[in-house]
């Protein structure tokens, strides 16, 4: 048994080990991250993944962030909350009360930024979801920020599209009833494409999962319209497209920035030849902070970065000018000095806090053609 003194000078060493590592941790800017890492959009979650990671490196290389005096280093915790708002909704409250995080970045889909929000916005953590299109992620919150669009300026982008662009004067549209993205888009899309004088002669749900949508789509087929809006998830599309095909729709085919993803040509090039769709930006539109970026993340990762990579990108890095502006690990100050970010030169554009927690942005329409998304046009706000 050991002595009485012995006792006392290892609870003494023991004291002195912690106390280091506690200096030590303050000394680590942690940041969190929640993404689809695993899931029905796991390819999303991957490039979300590389790209905070590819940020997280230049900024430590550069000898972290300017805090103060001091420059500290960056560590993102990136937990995978499968694209389920129940996972989020755990992956939220880890971060912030076990990791302890400043601030996190996501989530991506809308229903899981809807269900994450409300716990960064009650425990006073900045947020910032760099993919998150529906409006009601931000709305009515204070600490709630995005790096995207939103679906009105999306719906609109698109009808408008199909209307003046297309030239068509009806249109359908099948979407996910059960997802807050999907059935928001799809909703402003009726009604904006109906301001503009056309007419949506369909309107079909399903529900996530769902594998089979002849009845939804014969039902379309028998409306004969000019065009089908499918404001959904690039896993889904492709089978919707390819049974749309074998019932023999005739309709034009036109999408929204969930189409964004390497995985959708994977999964249905073939049926998806001449289509369109809205997203944030396009790799094919030059500037010089895209093409640094593009260029970096192929090398990295051999690949080109979808939006939602672009757009954890810039949402890192607008993260990363808050803390330095607020000039202290504080997160109301954080907070403050997110909602008055003004001008931030992005990959997917200049980004302006003006008022609002949410940017006003351009969007692109890319057309795929020859198996590839190319870049068609920019559309202003």
């Amino acid at each position: 048994m050991a002595s009485r003194k012995g006792i006392v000078a290892l609870l003494a060493v023991a004291l002195v080990v912690a106390t280091a590592g506690t200096a030590l941790a303050a000394k680590e800017i942690r940041i969190g991250v929640s993404a689809p890492i695993t899931g029905d959009i796991a390819a999303l979650g991957q490039s979300t993944k590389n790209a905070a990671l590819m940020a997280e490196e230049e900024i430590n290389a550069k000898g972290g962030l300017k805090v103060g005096k001091e420059k500290i280093k960056v560590k993102f915790v990136i937990e995978d909350d499968e694209n389920k708002p129940e996972s989020t909704a755990t992956v939220f409250q880890k971060l912030i009360n076990q990791d302890q995080v400043l601030a996190i970045i996501g989530s991506q889909s809308s229903k899981c930024s809807n269900a994450g929000a409300p716990i960064a916005e009650a425990a006073g953590v900045p947020q910032i979801s760099p993919w998150s299109t529906n409006p009601n992620v931000t709305k009515g919150k204070q600490f709630v920020f995005r790096a995207c669009f939103i679906d009105p300026f999306q719906g609109k982008v698109v009808a408008m599209f199909a209307k003046n662009r297309l030239k068509a004067k009806t249109a359908a549209v099948l979407y996910d009833v059960a997802s807050d993205y999907n059935k928001g888009i799809a909703e402003v899309f009726k009604e904006e494409f109906a301001r503009a004088g056309g007419k949506v002669v369909a309107f079909e749900t399903y529900t996530t999962g769902d594998k089979d949508f002849s009845a939804q789509l014969t039902k379309i087929k028998t409306a004969n319209p000019d065009v089908l809006f499918l404001p959904n998830y690039f896993n889904e599309v492709p089978l919707q497209v390819q049974q749309a095909h074998k019932l023999g729709l005739k309709a034009k085919v036109i999408g929204s920035d969930s189409w964004d993803s390497p995985d959708l040509l994977k999964l249905g090039a073939e049926y998806l030849e001449g289509t369109y769709f809205s997203n944030h930006y396009s790799p094919d539109v030059k500037n010089p902070i895209s093409d640094k970026f593009v260029a970096a993340y192929e090398k990295k990762f051999g690949m080109k970065p979808d939006a939602a990579g672009a757009l954890t990108y810039d949402a890192a890095y607008i993260v990363f000018q808050a803390i330095e502006k607020a000039g202290k690990l504080d997160r109301k100050a954080i907070r403050d000095a997110l909602a008055q970010t003004k001008g931030f030169k992005g990959v997917t554009g200049t980004i302006t806090f003006a008022g609002s927690p949410d940017p006003v942005k351009s969007a692109v329409m890319i057309k795929i053609t020859g198996g590839k998304f190319v870049y068609d046009s920019t559309v202003n706000p």
